[in-house]
């Protein structure tokens, strides 16, 4: 096992992902639904600054994912592994980016939301939930592509992780898990986002575990 500068690096910054995403979502005051509802509003206006700063946490999770999931790739660059680790970093991190991005749209409306219609009658909230409609419906696709397409991702980080004992193979297992739930719940419940919460927290673990093992023990890189 290697277990170096770069180990400890790309360690903390799985740790540092798993932290600032799944912290971010579970500490927020208020959870959105996959559409927003007039009710949203009013139940975020309270706690606005410390929902809007935890939503910003949780989207830099996302991208600290990216940087961590590149960080691992330069540790197998000179080792066989890359073939299946490189190409299941990438399309990770683009499910990442895209999910960031669909989340994004929840955290500029939801914030926006909360502090245009504070005080409004009913009749204009409903307005503005209609109008964000069609939109949303859009977002909830880009969502299910950030969630799908990882999924695959996971799947070949898992074969590189036991095919090459990169790391203990309980790792590569729950990689596997990941992968397979990820693609199963969303494709097969495709209007109903939520039920992907238990998918969600086990990717918080799987990268806190992994987190864990490159600094306690690094890398198996031999060839």
């Amino acid at each position: 096992m290697t277990r170096n500068f770069d180990t400890q690096v790309t360690g903390g910054l799985f740790i540092a992902a798993a932290f600032a995403w799944w912290g971010g979502w579970a500490l927020s005051p208020y959870q959105l639904g996959t559409f927003f509802k007039p009710e949203d509003f009013s139940a975020i206006f309270p706690h606005v600054r410390l929902w809007l700063w935890l939503y910003r946490v949780q989207i830099f999770g996302m991208v600290i994912l990216v940087l961590a999931l590149a960080a691992l790739s330069s540790l197998v660059a000179g080792h066989r592994s890359r073939v299946l680790v490189w190409p299941a970093s990438t399309v990770i991190s683009v499910g990442s980016v895209v999910g960031a991005m669909g989340a994004a749209f929840y955290f500029h409306f939801g914030v926006g939301g909360a502090f245009d219609l504070h005080g409004k009658d009913p009749a204009e909230v409903g307005r503005y939930v209609d109008g964000l409609r069609v939109l949303t419906e859009y977002i909830t696709c880009v969502t299910r592509f950030s969630r799908v397409f990882p999924g695959v991702g996971y799947l070949l980080l898992a074969w590189a992780i036991w095919k090459w004992r990169l790391f203990p193979s309980w790792l590569g297992a729950g990689a596997a898990a990941i992968g397979v739930s990820a693609m199963a719940v969303t494709m097969g419940f495709p209007d109903n986002l939520e039920y992907f919460i238990p998918v969600f927290h086990l990717n918080a673990v799987w990268m806190l575990a992994a987190g864990v093992v490159l600094l306690r023990s690094g890398i198996n890189t031999v060839k």
